[in-house]
């Protein structure tokens, strides 16, 4: 199968509980649901709610949301040496602060971002990666390492950059974080082939430029952009400063 063609998708509640939210789920994404099918064809993406989660799957691959395996980085306060939270950290602010997330993903940058003490809203256009980010944040809030961040992220299935156009400049927020990059860079085989399943279900490639200029005209306190470490500057906005690491480098521009 060409993986550039637009994947079949169905859903399979495998665990009786969870009946009606898959029904619902089917329903929203406009796919039908089954209880116990056949083995899906190997071309077939199936989203499989288990009692461990919401999967997503195709042939031998699985890939799911869980923010179980970022414990030891947000855990005794290990959230303060991620450069993205050095990048989004504010000068002693006087409330609780807020980010707006506006390329979610499955959330990990997000729960950083939580972990750190931002209440964080989540933009994802995607249904089904909205899907996987939404049953992520539920078993994190009953993980006690992370349910008390994970209870200050609120998730929005819908496109960024209508919502930052809808923003009034006296509800800017404090912090919006993008990430063009997609899918994340991992040295592990395995990984890559997994984030090849959320490449098929990716739509039109979100414009940098004009989720950039959205975000600027939004006017929040900082605009902190996720790059490659020798990848040009988002939009042509050369920002205030930099936080570089060896994978990853945060440009934060200050509108």
């Amino acid at each position: 199968m060409d993986d550039t063609a637009a994947p079949r998708l169905m859903v399979c509640i495998e665990d009786s509980r969870r009946h009606e939210e898959g029904q619902a789920l089917a329903g929203h994404l406009g796919v039908s649901a089954v209880e116990a099918p056949d083995k899906p064809a190997d071309d077939a993406l199936v989203l499989k709610l288990t009692r461990q989660g919401l999967f997503l799957c195709r042939g031998d691959l699985a890939l799911n949301g869980d923010f179980t395996r970022m414990v030891h980085r947000i855990d005794q306060n290990r959230w303060q040496h991620e450069l993205l939270v050095k990048a989004a950290r504010l000068k002693d602010p006087d409330h609780i602060p807020t980010a707006l997330d506006c390329t979610a993903g499955l959330g990990e940058d997000s729960m950083l971002l939580a972990a750190a003490g931002f209440e964080v809203t989540l933009y994802e256009r995607n249904p089904v990666i909205a899907a996987l980010c939404r049953d992520a944040i539920r078993r994190a809030k009953k993980v006690p390492e992370l349910k008390e961040a994970a209870g200050r992220m609120t998730l929005i299935e819908g496109e960024s950059v209508e919502a930052l156009r809808a923003i009034p400049e006296e509800k800017a927020p404090d912090v919006i974080y993008l990430d063009p990059m997609f899918p994340e860079r991992d040295k592990s085989a395995l990984t890559r082939k997994k984030f090849q399943l959320l490449h098929l279900l990716e739509g039109p490639a979100l414009d940098e430029e004009v989720l950039l200029h959205a975000a600027l005209n939004a006017r929040p306190g900082k605009i902190v952009i996720k790059r490659p470490p020798k990848g040009p500057y988002a939009g042509g906005v050369r920002p205030a400063y930099s936080i570089q690491g060896k994978a990853v480098r945060f440009d934060c521009v200050l509108p």
